[in-house]
């Protein structure tokens, strides 16, 4: 079952040791464990922050830890550290499956202004607080940039304002790697990126895991640049073929060439990302973006797979 609460003590031990040592910054933070509960109370509920109950502290020192976590990658980190955790203890399936899932957005998610304010020449620890998020935004503008026109992963669809959350998750369930676009972008041109971000470290010596023993898909990733991507890298797939593509193929006799694999029983596995893409959206701050940043978003997303891979 996944968290609807605080931190267990078993829980707060693996994440500790990873996290800012309040000794290597001007001031001093607020209790990490009391910060992280009042995250996973707002992941969990959607509520606003102004609302958290008071004993998670300030709601503005929840929600700028949440933004600079989001920013310097801690998330990511706390994530990545988990899943080496599980894959050293044998514990992590790697045939994965492929799948993307578009979250509507609130309407206070759109609005963000193009260009963080420029941090005012003071020392004061707001000063340095604002200079801290001004610099890990003008890191994230490649990211931005890629996001979509307004830098934020918000796009416009019948539906009206959607982000779409491109995912790889392993044979339990659980995300291996996240991207978040805007929700009008095709599925198969994130399959390279999100395939990219795999990265399992090892705990001992050895270089991070990257490649999966085999990939699952539906027609939506069937084409020859994706199978030439995996077939390159020696990763099994079982991707159907689509109508189209196969009567063209027929069409040209011998010269059309062999039909790709398809493995019927591996194939039937394909729902493992549809169940991960169900525990994500049992957090009600993943299952509508409320976020106007895409970073933060992501974060939010990255947040939100750190807990269900610590509750198996």
């Amino acid at each position: 079952m996944l968290s609807r609460g605080d931190l267990t003590d078993d829980e707060w031990a693996v994440l500790e040791p990873l996290l800012p040592n309040s000794n290597n910054r001007c001031g001093r933070w607020r209790d990490h464990r009391q910060v992280i509960n009042g995250i996973i109370h707002r992941l969990s509920t959607g509520c606003q922050r102004r609302w958290l109950p008071e004993r998670f502290g300030s709601w503005q020192t929840v929600h700028k830890r949440h933004m600079l976590w989001s920013a310097d990658g801690t998330w990511e980190r706390l994530l990545r550290h988990v899943q080496a955790v599980a894959d050293a203890a044998g514990d992590v399936d790697w045939n994965i499956n492929i799948d993307s899932t578009s979250v509507r957005a609130h309407q206070h998610a759109a609005g963000a202004p193009t260009a963080p304010p420029p941090a005012p020449p003071s020392t004061s620890k707001g000063a340095l607080q604002r200079s801290v998020h001004m610099h890990a935004h003008i890191r994230l503008r490649p990211f931005l940039a890629e996001a979509g026109a307004s830098g934020e992963a918000l796009g416009r669809s019948r539906g009206g304002l959607t982000t779409k959350v491109h995912l790889r998750a392993d044979g339990k369930y659980r995300p291996l790697s996240l991207v978040v676009t805007p929700g009008q972008r095709a599925d198969c041109a994130q399959f390279e990126p999100v395939m990219d971000k795999i990265c399992v470290p090892r705990l001992g010596a050895g270089r991070p895991r990257r490649l999966p023993d085999s990939a699952g898909a539906d027609k939506a990733y069937s084409n020859g640049l994706i199978r030439s991507y995996l077939q390159r890298r020696g990763i099994r797939h079982v991707i159907p073929e689509k109508s189209d593509t196969k009567s063209a193929r027929l069409g040209r006799g011998s010269r059309g060439g062999r039909p790709p694999g398809f493995d019927k029983t591996r194939y039937k596995a394909r729902n493992t990302v549809e169940r991960a893409i169900n525990k994500l959206k049992q957090f009600t701050a993943v299952a509508t973006r409320y976020d106007k940043r895409g970073y933060v978003f992501l974060g939010t997303v990255t947040a939100a797979a750190l807990l269900i891979w610590l509750h198996p």
